[in-house]
């Protein structure tokens, strides 16, 4: 079996980061080509959509996990970063899948993302051939079917969290006009729980908070 791993949602403030995998048998991998297959980031969304229910229907197996903006919280205070928390997902998906090869899109550049390899390693209870890569998403199909559901699932939850506050928020990115607006002024409401408060971003918020509450003295 041949297993792709991506995720979705590393630098958003508001919402999960999700990671997906998907496993097929080698001689399906020429299909998930011809579906069009690709980083999910080259596709429209209503094809992402579309694409998702195809992937799920047509791989021998996929597993998605989604991290919540508190559990992103959680590793920050125990000293474990976003690297290393994404190489304890990956983990996981690679011990539930139990491919022979896998292909993950890293997060580090560096040495062609060899470091994040060795880092999945060391919580495996398998030993598939590793292939670790910045950018896989773009060089190999399966990792790219990964980054369409791992896409897509956190596209839905941020609209369910936007639908709960009634209020629309953009990408949940910091640096997106509508989500900085919103923040500005509504941090501390609805949407709180679903702010990652080990952002720099949230850190300035209740810096600026705390600061206006000093005046009022």
């Amino acid at each position: 079996m041949i297993c792709g791993i991506d995720e979705a949602g590393r630098g958003p403030i508001v919402g999960p980061l999700v990671m997906a995998g998907v496993s097929v048998t080698e001689d399906k991998i020429e299909t998930l080509k011809e579906m069009g297959i690709k980083d999910s980031k080259l596709i429209p969304p209503a094809r992402r959509e579309e694409l998702f229910d195809e992937i799920i229907a047509f791989v021998d197996s996929y597993n998605i996990i989604e991290i919540s903006a508190s559990e992103i919280d959680e590793y920050q205070d125990k000293g474990i970063n976003l690297n290393q928390m994404e190489a304890r997902v990956a983990a996981k998906i690679i011990n539930k899948l139990k491919p022979s090869k896998v292909y993950v899109d890293s997060p580090e550049p560096a040495n062609g993302g060899a470091k994040f390899g060795i880092m999945i390693n060391e919580f495996l209870n398998v030993q598939p051939e590793m292939i670790a890569e910045h950018g896989a998403d773009t060089k190999y199909v399966v990792a790219g079917a990964a980054s369409i559901l791992a896409k897509v699932s956190r596209d839905r939850e941020v609209a369910r969290i936007v639908k709960e506050i009634g209020a629309e928020i953009g990408s949940g990115y910091p640096h997106d006009p509508r989500c900085k607006s919103y923040l500005e002024e509504n941090f501390r409401g609805p949407i709180h729980k679903y702010l990652r408060k080990c952002w720099s971003t949230y850190k300035r918020l209740n810096e600026a908070e705390n600061q206006m509450d000093l005046t009022k003295f």
